[in-house]
């Protein structure tokens, strides 16, 4: 029976058996383009991911009325980055 782990996110992973994973290690084994990674090579690994961004958004709370927010989030995917722009024109209609 194969065994699986759920992860934080909800997705379920699938443990390989013991002969699976002596055949995937043997694959690899015999693979010449590949080599078992060494401390110091795994030391100076960096993780990949998104570039930083120069300006980065802040997380921030801000209160609604149900009916206005229910308008914002029917608009679909994307509310709060539309929402983000129409509050940039604003800023810079009513600037003081």
């Amino acid at each position: 029976m194969q065994q699986t782990i759920k992860t934080r996110s909800g997705r379920a992973l699938i443990v390989p058996t013991p002969e699976e994973d002596a055949a995937i290690n043997a694959g690899i084994a015999a693979d010449p383009d590949t080599h078992e990674v060494t401390d110091a090579e795994f030391a100076h690994m960096r993780r990949m991911g998104r570039p930083r961004l120069a300006s980065p958004k802040i997380p921030t709370t801000i209160r609604f009325d149900a009916d206005v927010l229910d308008a914002l989030k029917g608009t679909g995917k994307g509310w709060q980055t539309r929402v983000n722009e129409a509050m940039r024109e604003w800023v810079k209609t009513h600037t003081r």
